[in-house]
């Protein structure tokens, strides 16, 4: 009897996380699939950072995964190398720029961080990325912070910078042309599931999830659903 080889998978942090955002994923997939977090920290632009992903990536074709500013990246990789990617999965993002209002809350934010510190941050976007009703509600907002601590404050400043200054990708995901899961939480305030309902239908075949009980970080709140969903788009 012969068994299949793991899919090479690359799941990609968002703002103010790193690894910690997807180690459900890891632990839960790692039957199927040798995953590697990127830490994508080091350039204040989308395109810079995809670059950097991709450089640094040990393999040379992969699933790729990505949840909010990760989703940013991931798209900018789907855009720069197609054919390293296997498949593509679009978590609690969104394709379209910054609006002008949001990249002016999102320089208060850094200049808040710089201010008060990452833990202060943290605290104030909680109520937007994680469901109220969460159950381990003071677990969540401890790995938040943990999460927030361990990117700091000048990467964090230069991921605001590559978020605000993103390019719209919705003709880009029209061309898309791998097996593509897009899912968000049904709670998510930040980006809402109407959002992802149009990226659903801008990519052909897209399977659109959106998981009840659940606000932003749906790989922390909902790691059961959201694995199983990865694991389904995987094959």
């Amino acid at each position: 009897m012969t068994t299949s080889a793991p899919h090479p998978l690359v799941l990609v942090p968002g703002l103010l996380c790193d690894a910690l955002l997807w180690a459900p994923q890891v632990e839960g997939l790692a039957d199927i699939a040798d995953a590697w977090v990127p830490a994508p920290t080091q350039h204040a632009s989308v395109e810079a950072l995809a670059r950097a992903v991709l450089a640094d990536c040990p393999f040379e074709r992969f699933a790729l995964a990505g949840l909010s500013m990760g989703g940013y990246i991931a798209m900018a990789i789907q855009r720069q190398a197609p054919q390293r990617v296997t498949h593509l999965a679009l978590l609690d993002t969104n394709a379209v720029a910054d609006a002008p209002a949001a990249s002016t809350a999102r320089r208060e934010l850094v200049a808040r961080s710089q201010a008060e510190g990452l833990g202060a941050v943290a605290d104030a976007l909680l109520p937007r990325l994680v469901w109220p009703q969460a159950p381990r509600h003071a677990a969540l907002r401890a790995t938040v912070r943990s999460m927030a601590w361990n990117v700091g404050t000048a990467a964090f400043a230069r991921q605001q910078e590559a978020i605000i200054g993103r390019p719209d990708a919705r003709a880009a995901l029209a061309r898309v042309a791998c097996p593509t899961l897009v899912a968000c939480g049904a709670q998510d305030l930040l980006t809402p599931p109407a959002l992802h309902e149009e990226m659903a239908a801008l990519v052909p075949g897209a399977r659109l999830e959106v998981f009840a009980d659940c606000g932003h970080l749906s790989t922390l709140e909902q790691p059961g659903r959201v694995t199983q969903a990865l694991r389904s788009w995987l094959g």
